[in-house]
């Protein structure tokens, strides 16, 4: 499982979700916390749509940890504050470098709900979405 995707999900799940992810792993292995959790700020790229050239809106609060479980070390940064979330996420990214995670079907799983609760979300937008062709053609 690519690692782009395993961050994409983790970082669109709850507090809960991640917590349970990471329950086998911080029960089982020996974390040490090379960097506890904490605030920091980072730029934000965002892309201008006209040229495509990438700029800095402004800064963004992101928490990061790293952990080493059994010796292999893990990270994650994420936005917000929530610094189990972030330890969770470090001790997950941990047990994948290491290749002892075992919860790819539930992750999988979890990225499921969320690709479906989005496909919803953007299903109640479009019914307000105004056509304004339409009534261009009326103005005539």
């Amino acid at each position: 499982m690519e690692k782009k995707l395993v961050t994409k999900i983790l970082a669109r799940a709850d507090r809960a979700e991640a917590a349970n992810l990471a329950f086998k792993y911080k029960e089982s292995c020996r974390i040490a916390v090379v960097r506890e959790p904490s605030k920091t700020l980072a730029m934000l790229k965002m892309r201008e749509p006209v040229k495509g050239r990438l700029f800095y809106i402004g800064e963004v609060v992101v928490s990061e940890a790293i952990v080493e479980l059994d010796g292999v070390r893990g990270m994650a940064v994420t936005m917000g504050d929530d610094f189990e979330k972030t330890f969770d996420m470090a001790v997950i990214d941990a047990a994948i470098n290491k290749g002892i995670f075992c919860e790819e079907e539930a992750l999988l799983e979890l990225g499921r709900l969320q690709e479906l609760f989005e496909q919803r979300e953007n299903a109640m937008h479009l019914k307000t979405m105004v056509s304004f062709n339409s009534m261009d053609q009326e103005v005539k």
